[in-house]
């Protein structure tokens, strides 16, 4: 009875913290049904996804309208990321998002051309001031989209508070119907130190789920002894959608007593990387599956409530135990997974034993390794916890452990490359050797003398690597000589196979002009209607260059009336 009783009081106070944001400011975005692919604080690599993913029904160009009144506060656009994104800032102290947008309204639109030709770049962010772009709830700004890092066609919606923290958008009102409870794909338990154990072993174990009637779960029982945590795999789907979305909150509790929680309305883009502390990272490297851990070690989310002893377990000898998970959508539809836990202490219990190398990384002091002609330097505070690290070198390449641990933040690899001739040096970069065929990937290269060196934040393999390819470039939709005046668009490849592309510029008749850059097709991309050219006969020139410089003219000339 305790536990129904707690139940019913946590469900009351999660439905009335729901009511504490205005539920009529904000109206849809879109002018459709909110249909979604994605949900707010879904786990996503490295980051948590900051917004909504809203369905434009699998195509482009869809109305997009200002949520509320409020004025344009902020334009950004980038090959990556958001693509092309709007931000506007409401009398109500909040900030709403549109991105991944195929274009602006005309008036928009007019007004970052303009700013776009006088800085010669398609990448521009641009503030403009409170009284410049003022709108109306409902008004158009933007069309729907597919730019920047968007895997497919969608609008991504967000809501940012005064402190540009995003917040979950469903809080205000404006959510998908969502009638089925969230699924539970898997439980893992985790002993987490050299005395703790689970059924006679030291290493983490995955629990067998049988299901039960109501979309509850339970678990086989288990031997415990020390100090443990568990860890879940979990998805919610909506009811208009089959995409595998991300949950509202999840809680624990021991003996009916509340234990932990994972509370998913806000969080700061500052702390967002700490997903990877968040997530089992060494599980997530190996098979990609995205376990959630329900105990806290050295991670400072806000999402986190540690109610008691930060989610951890203390199971003694001879007593029992039963660990209970609630699962819950925002429609507050929820899982429940139960685990009986025995204490009992093992005499024949043996603990793991950890890999010793000569090189250790305490997480609270800056390590510098260096071998032969490469040298790393990890920064205080790069890791989350201590460790031995596999660090050797073999003449170009280093193995910098295996992408087993999270990092807060980048570390630098330097390698001395004197030993090459002075041309060859210009050539080359820094890369990391990736997957079973080790494909060599382009990582943040700068050259400072003879040294190469590189940022990044996985660990793994890496290497030197020349490119000595110029990038490829051809016309996709015209040809040399060649007549287009009934032409909208002009189009153009490009790739680099190598170091990949850096930057690129064109020009008609020695005049700028503006190209968009499509990463996921390789496509650039001249509109007429910017009306840059009034002649007949043009000359087209763009010249692409890679990230180690090597570049290539692509020259043609075409008609037009």
């Amino acid at each position: 009875m305790r536990i129904i009783t707690l139940a019913l009081f946590v469900f009351t106070l999660f439905c009335n913290a729901q009511n504490n944001y205005p539920q009529d400011y904000f109206g849809h975005p879109l002018e459709i049904p909110i249909v979604l692919s994605g949900t707010f604080a879904e786990l996503r690599s490295n980051h948590f996804h900051s917004g909504m993913d809203i369905k434009t029904q699998g195509r482009t160009g869809l109305n997009v309208v200002a949520s509320a009144d409020g004025f344009i506060s902020r334009i950004k656009i980038s090959h990556w990321g958001y693509g092309k994104a709007l931000y506007i800032t409401h009398p109500n102290g909040y900030t709403t998002v549109y991105a991944h947008l195929l274009k602006f309204a005309p008036e928009i639109e007019a007004y970052i051309k303009k700013m776009q030709y006088e800085k010669e770049s398609y990448e521009i962010e641009l503030f403009p001031s409170a009284t410049d772009i003022v709108l109306k709830k409902g008004e158009l700004i933007a069309y729907s989209g597919n730019t920047g890092g968007s895997g497919g066609p969608h609008l991504h919606f967000e809501i940012r508070d005064k402190e540009e923290r995003p917040m979950n958008p469903m809080l205000f009102g404006i959510d998908s119907k969502d009638n089925t409870n969230p699924v539970i794909k898997s439980i893992y338990v985790y002993p987490l130190d050299d005395k703790s154990f689970v059924n006679q072993s030291n290493s983490k174990q995955k629990l067998t789920l049988a299901p039960l009637k109501g979309g509850d779960y339970t678990t086989e029982n288990i031997n415990a002894i020390g100090n443990i945590g568990f860890g879940i795999e979990t998805i919610d789907r909506l009811d208009l959608a089959p995409n595998s979305n991300g949950v509202y909150n999840i809680q624990t509790f021991v003996n009916g007593s509340p234990n932990y929680e994972l509370d998913f309305k806000r969080f700061s883009f500052s702390e967002t990387k700490h997903i990877n502390q968040l997530i089992d990272y060494e599980n997530y490297t190996s098979s990609k599956k995205r376990i959630q851990k329900l105990f806290k070690i050295n991670n400072p989310l806000s999402i986190i409530k540690p109610i008691i002893n930060d989610g951890i377990l203390e199971i003694q000898d001879k007593t029992s135990a039963v660990y209970k998970i609630r699962v819950s959508d925002f429609e507050s539809n929820s899982s429940w997974v139960t685990i009986h836990i025995n204490g009992e202490k093992d005499s024949t219990s043996m603990a793991e034993t950890e890999k010793i190398t000569p090189y250790y990384i305490n997480r609270n002091q800056t390590t510098n390794l260096k071998e032969g002609r490469i040298a790393v330097d990890f920064y205080k505070d790069t890791f989350y916890e201590d460790f031995y690290m596999d660090f050797k070198v073999n003449n170009d390449t280093v193995k910098i452990h295996e992408d087993t641990k999270a990092t807060k933040k980048n570390f630098n690899i330097t390698f001395d490359v004197g030993h090459y001739n002075t041309a060859d040096q210009s050539k080359l970069y820094i890369a990391q050797l990736i997957g079973r065929n080790k494909y060599p990937s382009y990582t943040s290269t700068q050259r400072k003398g003879n040294l190469l060196i590189g940022s990044s934040k996985k660990l793994g393999l890496y290497t030197i690597v020349s490119d000595t390819v110029s990038p490829r470039i051809y016309g996709a939709n015209f040809q040399n000589e060649q007549w287009i005046s009934n032409y909208n668009y002009l189009k153009i490849k490009i790739d680099d196979k190598e170091s990949g592309i850096s930057n690129y510029r064109a020009t008609i008749n020695g005049e700028w002009i503006l190209m968009e850059y499509d990463y996921k097709t390789k496509t650039l991309t001249y509109d007429f209607s910017d009306a840059v050219i009034s002649e007949t006969k043009n000359n087209l020139k763009l010249i692409v260059t890679d990230n180690v410089g090597n570049n290539s003219t692509f020259e043609a000339f075409f008609y037009r009336k």
